[in-house]
């Protein structure tokens, strides 16, 4: 088990909707990512807090460019994504993976045709 990403911090629900567009758009300037958000929008001031607030939590990193400044993540999506579910599987779970999809098992979010495919994946893997 990677437990590379289990130490990042987690992100608010803005801050995570700001992230989101990034990812997407990979870089942009303040008026490129308001114009990203999705509604209802966020102030231009708030997401320039938020993303002052990324930054402080290493998420984002800046460029200048003239007086702007280049907003670009630090971290991937999938470096976020795995970070997430390694603490939901730690803080909800006890740090067990079998745990997290016996869970979506019971709850009906995995059929079998699903964990089929995932015993596929896996033996591909060990090959």
């Amino acid at each position: 088990m990677n437990y590379k990403y289990s130490s990042m911090r987690s992100l608010t629900k803005a801050e995570e909707q700001i992230m989101m567009v990034l990812w997407k758009m990979e870089s942009g300037l303040l008026m490129e990512i308001v114009a990203k958000m999705p509604k209802p929008q966020l102030h231009k001031n708030t997401i320039a807090t938020v993303l002052k607030t990324l930054i402080e939590k290493g998420f984002v990193e800046t460029e200048n460019v003239g007086r702007f400044f280049r907003y670009r993540p630090a971290i991937t999506k999938e470096e976020y994504s795995s970070s997430t579910l390694l603490n939901v599987a730690k803080g909800y779970f006890g740090g067990s993976f079998t745990n997290v999809i016996s869970f979506l098992v019971d709850e009906k979010k995995l059929s079998v045709k699903d964990l089929e495919l995932l015993l596929q994946q896996i033996k591909k893997e060990k090959k």
